[in-house]
């Protein structure tokens, strides 16, 4: 199934896409359907529809309870960021204050000069889990959508710790759809990613390199605080983000960002001045 969370004039609806269309599913978003144990059945279900072309696409999960982001997590882009590759995965918060709809405009913030794109596979959890084993794990994964984990850089890096260039407000895209695994080849996919910025790829991997996947991701962080329904975990860019360029590269307003991944569909964002 492909599940979404668009916006009405209502307010927003959880649907399913249909061939040409989106079912409502009866429930507000896909955090409060992720809610329901038997919210797999409950996705099936019958419902008013929406042209799928007009859609207007919010953050998948508008409200998560948490954001947990990987860093380091592709060997090439390890190696482009001059590091060693990890023993553990590096972990960083984001809040649902930073998330966007697949297609709506990033705002550059006046304060920086290095925004700059980063395309995650995200995971979407659909089970409370907390100390996860291999299977319950594998269990809590609803599905998989696209993120754009959007960095100012020259905020990142201004300490050690890289929280304040990653939590920018309204900069972050994720969706449009959640993907279930049966649809990409179960919960360790191999899925082409990629970013394109004016027509020109500036980021190309494959999911399946991932030096930790998302079984292992769910059963790290389950390990260190519980994990619930509608949280998302980012995993990680590869390389070819702009801040690792000779010379760096950075998104300026005007420029059209596309991050895309096989199978889940793609953020299409522009970005515009403040």
């Amino acid at each position: 199934m492909k599940l979404a969370t668009i916006r009405t004039a209502d307010g927003t609806r959880a649907v399913r896409l249909d061939g040409e269309v989106l079912v409502d599913l009866g429930y507000a978003d896909l955090g409060e359907l992720f809610a329901e144990a038997d919210w797999r059945e409950r996705a099936t279900a019958p419902g008013a529809t929406y042209p799928a072309a007009d859609a207007d696409f919010a953050p998948v999960v508008p409200h998560p309870s948490k954001v947990v982001c990987v860093g380091h997590n592709y060997t090439d882009h390890i190696k482009e960021m001059g590091r060693e590759l990890p023993r553990y995965p590096t972990l960083f918060p984001k809040f649902a204050e930073t998330l966007l709809g697949a297609g709506d405009d990033i705002v550059k913030p006046a304060e920086t000069d290095a925004l700059d794109w980063e395309v995650e596979l995200a995971v979407v959890i659909g089970k409370r889990v907390r100390r996860a084993d291999e299977q319950q794990a594998a269990d809590a994964i609803a599905g998989f959508t696209v993120m754009n984990d959007i960095s100012a850089r020259d905020w990142q890096f201004r300490t050690i710790e890289w929280t304040q260039g990653k939590i920018w407000e309204a900069t972050t895209p994720v969706g449009p759809y959640v993907v279930t695994p049966d649809e990409v080849g179960g919960v360790r996919p191999a899925l082409q990613v990629r970013t394109v910025v004016d027509g020109e790829v500036r980021q190309r991997d494959d999911t399946g390199t991932l030096l930790f996947d998302p079984v292992f991701l769910v059963r790290y962080i389950s390990t260190v605080i519980t994990l619930r329904p509608g949280d998302i975990i980012a995993t990680g860019t590869p390389a070819g983000v702009g801040n690792a360029r000779d010379p760096k590269v950075f998104l300026r307003p005007g420029d059209t960002v596309v991050t895309e991944i096989s199978g889940l569909g793609a953020c299409v964002n522009k970005v515009v001045e403040a």
